[in-house]
């Protein structure tokens, strides 16, 4: 069970400003990829060992998991991974840090905080206004991924997505796995979970035109 942290908390106000690209990795040239909601980054840490070809970010609101996240880049010298502490709509709308989404590839939404009640979908992390601003911002040709176990949060990601009219939905079939940031198709643990179970599992992707 994921513990359930409100991301309009004040206590997010304060902003973790990201360094320069030189000094967060070992090659800044790189393609990079930004995941949004890591949990502890077992995934991202699956990812930059398994495609040293990127560069990976991970966007985390619980600081307990990042702060371990952060022992354990330094530990095993991986150098082409970094963690970030905070609510990723507060970070990345900082002034110092749009050069990120700029310089992005792709992001990744893995299986978000669904915020079942009516009253709590303003603390979905997929939002209109988030979503425009990362249409504004990133490049063409830039991918947005998601992924969810639940059916209604995925229709709601997806109608939030494709209303904006600068991304275009790809359909899977047609997409180049071996370009992206996931290559070998790695699955987060959620996901693991989900199909050991027999559960369905609901993902698209976009593409910014």
């Amino acid at each position: 069970m994921r513990q359930h942290v409100n991301p309009l908390s004040k206590n997010f106000d304060e902003i973790e400003k990201f360094p320069p690209l030189i000094e967060m990795f070992e090659d800044s040239k790189l393609n990079l990829h930004l995941d949004i909601g890591c949990a502890a980054g077992e995934y991202l840490f699956d990812l930059a060992l398994e495609n040293t070809n990127w560069n990976y970010i991970g966007i985390e609101i619980r600081e307990r998991l990042v702060n371990t996240a952060k022992l354990k880049v330094r530990d095993k010298e991986i150098k082409n991974l970094f963690f970030v502490f905070g609510n990723a709509h507060n970070i990345l709308n900082n002034y110092h840090n749009k050069f990120l989404i700029k310089n992005l590839k792709s992001i990744s939404f893995n299986f978000p905080d669904p915020w079942f009640k009516n009253r709590h979908h303003k603390r979905r992390v997929i939002q209109p206004e988030f979503i425009n601003f990362l249409s504004n911002l990133m490049k063409k040709g830039s991918i947005i991924y998601i992924k969810t176990d639940v059916k209604d949060l995925f229709e709601y990601m997806d109608c939030t997505i494709s209303s904006d009219l600068n991304f275009e939905r790809i359909e899977k079939k047609d997409f180049n796995y071996s370009e992206s940031f996931n290559p070998n198709k790695v699955q987060t643990s959620r996901e693991k979970y989900v199909l050991g179970s027999a559960l369905e599992i609901f993902e698209n992707i976009y593409i910014k035109t």
